[in-house]
């Protein structure tokens, strides 16, 4: 995929051009989760609210998933058509619109639009990130890939730290005006992209001819599984979490839960800057996060009090774990030219699973009425995890 030389802002050294690209990426990355784990911590709100089922809960909250798995490979051929800078800012602002309409009209269909368009934008951003990189900091990939990776995870923790603590209250108890407060930043961050972002050139010849995945090589679906089975389990347990503690007499713990969930993330990702060198092709870490996952979904039905926090906790150290050693696999086991097809239709496959397994769980709560059920297919996640982590070693390595 060849590149011209980007230009930076007008007068900006390449000390400057660096910073500013990683303060992009950081910020971009944020903005990849803020709108969506804004939903979790006022699903009992929104719930009651509209008088939501669990299913209907599973559906909202499989939505972004859905349009993360739809819009990969178009993603691909948005880049090629109009460059990185120009997708990602149309990515932002259709997340900061989409995010911020969607309690604009009390009504669950309006909810279920808004969320397809913010979806949407999430999708186009998510493709755009490793072609940002690649294009704005091509002797940096590593260093860069991990900047926006931390974002991502920062993105994470803010709205479901600050949310019932913060925004809400900060509102009024308003959830429909705590959507509009979480995507403002996106707003900002779509046009500070779009006046400071490196202007790479990419060859879009190049792009147009292999924008369309291979899907008959196994490898892409082995890679679309195993981070499946970590998306799955991360949104399932963001979306019922909330309502399970309240319907067993634990609610004041939602916000603490909500947290460690995600709070537990950030130990995974330092301890992996560190080591992830020498965990490349390993089987032993999956293996290991596989069964932190089944075990900590387990402490999270059968705890009480602090003990979810820390199941929950747990639980968000292993995703972390799955997702940073899963984003490395791509550019280590495909070749050079396809680590972009590779890469969307891992998407595709991955996002797949996440919308299938909370509609599933909400499902299984609605029918057994049982609100423990809604975390079994969580716990399953886990174990097929377990099961597919030795299909690592069957694929050969493709040196550049």
């Amino acid at each position: 995929m060849p590149e011209t030389p980007f230009a930076g802002p007008v007068g900006a050294t390449p000390r400057e051009r660096l910073l500013t690209s990683l303060m992009l990426l950081w910020l971009a990355g944020g903005a990849l989760r803020l709108t969506i784990l804004a939903v979790p911590p006022v699903i009992p709100q929104i719930q009651n609210q509209l008088g939501m089922s669990a299913t209907q809960i599973g559906i909202l909250t499989g939505l972004p998933s859905m349009l993360l798995a739809l819009a990969a490979v178009p993603g691909s051929l948005l880049i090629a058509k109009l460059g990185v800078r120009t997708a990602l800012v149309i990515g932002l602002i259709a997340t900061a619109l989409g995010g911020a309409l969607r309690g604009a009209l009390p009504d669950v269909y309006w909810l279920y639009v808004m969320t397809i368009v913010m979806g949407a934008g999430v999708a186009i951003m998510q493709v755009t990130m490793p072609t940002a990189v690649r294009a704005w900091l091509p002797n940096r990939i590593g260093f860069a890939t991990a900047v926006y990776t931390n974002g991502l995870l920062v993105g994470e923790i803010f709205p479901v730290a600050l949310m019932l603590v913060l925004v809400l209250p900060l509102v009024g108890g308003s959830w429909e005006w705590a959507f509009v407060v979480w995507s403002v930043p996106v707003a900002i961050i779509a046009v500070m992209v779009m006046t400071l972002a490196p202007r790479a050139v990419i060859n879009a010849t190049a792009v147009r001819r292999k924008w369309w995945p291979d899907w008959r090589n196994m490898l892409i679906w082995r890679l679309g599984i195993i981070l499946g089975t970590c998306n799955a389990t991360y949104f399932a347990t963001n979306a019922f979490l909330p309502p399970y503690l309240e319907k067993i007499g634990q609610g004041e713990w939602t916000s603490a839960a909500l947290s460690g969930l995600n709070i537990g993330q950030l130990p995974a990702s330092f301890i992996l800057l560190a080591v992830a060198g020498r965990m490349e092709r390993k089987v032993w870490p999956y293996v290991f996060c596989g069964l932190l996952c089944l075990f900590s979904t387990i402490g999270i039905v059968y705890g009480t009090g602090a003990w979810i926090v820390v199941a929950a906790s747990l639980q968000g150290f292993a995703n972390a774990g799955v997702l940073i050693l899963a984003l490395a696999l791509p550019p280590l086991l495909s070749p050079p030219d396809d680590v972009h097809r590779v890469t969307a239709a891992m998407f595709t496959i991955s996002y797949s699973w996440a919308v299938f397994v909370p509609v599933i769980s909400g499902a299984l709560w609605d029918m057994t009425n049982i609100a423990a059920m809604a975390f079994l297919p969580i716990a399953l996640c886990g174990i097929v995890l377990v099961f597919l982590a030795p299909a690592i070693n069957h694929v050969p390595r493709t040196e550049a």
